[in-house]
């Protein structure tokens, strides 16, 4: 097998990889926390948001605190997303050496 040859092999692999890692990528969900939990928010693996759960109690707060609190959980759940994204793509790429690959958000 010339070295071409097993290029495009790998390039294949890498492409089947990457193909499996994007459909796992659509299943990850994030959870962002802020005000010991009083505000949390789920982004799906596209980063969209699926769900917001706000506590009673908070809201009795000021508005922008409220607003605070949502915008700090969300950069929250953003945060972890990336982290599982990059880790599912690693997942794909890392046997393969493709250093610094990551996966935008």
């Amino acid at each position: 097998m010339t070295d071409f040859t097993k290029i495009l092999n790998k390039a294949k692999e890498i492409e089947s990889k990457m193909k499996e890692s994007q459909e796992n990528i659509k299943k990850i969900r994030a959870e962002g926390v802020s005000g010991s939990n009083s505000i949390k928010i789920i982004l799906d693996g596209n980063g969209e948001m699926q769900k917001i759960e706000i506590a009673d109690e908070i809201l009795k707060e000021k508005k922008t605190i409220i607003e605070d609190l949502i915008i700090a959980a969300h950069n929250n759940a953003k945060t972890q997303l990336k982290t599982k994204t990059n880790e599912e793509i690693s997942k794909a790429t890392g046997e393969f050496g493709i250093p610094g690959f990551k996966w935008p958000l």
